[in-house]
């Protein structure tokens, strides 16, 4: 969190300490600390996850249409492994809403 956010917060928090009973203030002085702590966490697994799909870019030959290369290599398996999970699927999700967010029709794709 920015520095300057964190002044504020404390003024609010200072401000809450006046008006509230010690109860209230510390209820929240753990709801700034939670807000705090998960937008935190968000920007950490933002900037990692797009440091994890970076890495993907030796699977490309693999994944291009029309490819001759049937099978991966081993680099593109391994950095294909290091990519956590969600970070993979919340790509796809993002990835397949993008026509509509472009007023384009949806795509539907045959997995097979």
């Amino acid at each position: 969190m920015k520095k300057g956010r964190v002044a504020v917060a404390m003024g609010a928090f200072k401000s809450a300490i006046n008006s509230l009973s010690c109860f209230q203030a510390a209820l929240v002085l753990v709801l700034l600390i939670a807000t705090a702590e998960t937008q935190m966490a968000e920007a950490q697994s933002s900037s990692s996850c797009s440091t994890e799909l970076s890495s993907l870019n030796v699977c490309a030959p693999f994944v291009v249409p029309g490819s001759t290369n049937t099978n991966p290599s081993s680099d593109c398996c391994g950095a294909l492994q290091a990519v956590h999970p969600d970070c993979l699927c919340n790509t796809l999700r993002v990835a397949a809403r993008l026509p509509t967010q472009c007023n384009l029709s949806p795509i539907t794709c045959d997995t097979n």
